[in-house]
């Protein structure tokens, strides 16, 4: 594993010691890659993913030209909180997962908040 990956999953855990997500409120947990991001719906006391969506699906793929972009990690965020709504999931925990909050983790909260989406 390289440095700079070792030193965001040691920031992750040192973060997520201090959420908890819950039925009411769950961890939304993000992650990304070169060239994708993923996010999934935690239910810490149940031990549980709600849901998960990522750039990959078939359905998503479409959509996106080079999904590891700004403008692509927007749409990301509006199509997951539509499927959140969908779910009945409006409030969450934000996990950016030791990821720096600026760039596409940042473009992706501000959208799902756009979206209706509370944290």
């Amino acid at each position: 594993m390289r440095k700079k990956e070792e030193l965001r999953l040691k920031r992750h855990k040192r973060l997520k010691l201090k959420m908890f997500g819950t039925a009411e409120k769950p961890r939304l947990v993000v992650h990304r890659s070169l060239k994708n991001i993923s996010a999934q719906v935690v239910d810490d006391s149940a031990g549980k993913v709600l849901f998960s969506l990522s750039t990959k699906d078939k359905l998503l793929k479409q959509k996106f030209g080079s999904a590891g972009n700004i403008k692509s990690s927007e749409l990301f965020g509006e199509m997951f909180s539509q499927v959140a709504k969908e779910k009945g999931i409006s409030k969450v925990i934000f996990d950016r997962a030791g990821y720096l909050y600026h760039g596409r983790v940042k473009s992706f909260a501000e959208s799902l908040r756009k979206g209706g989406m509370e944290f």
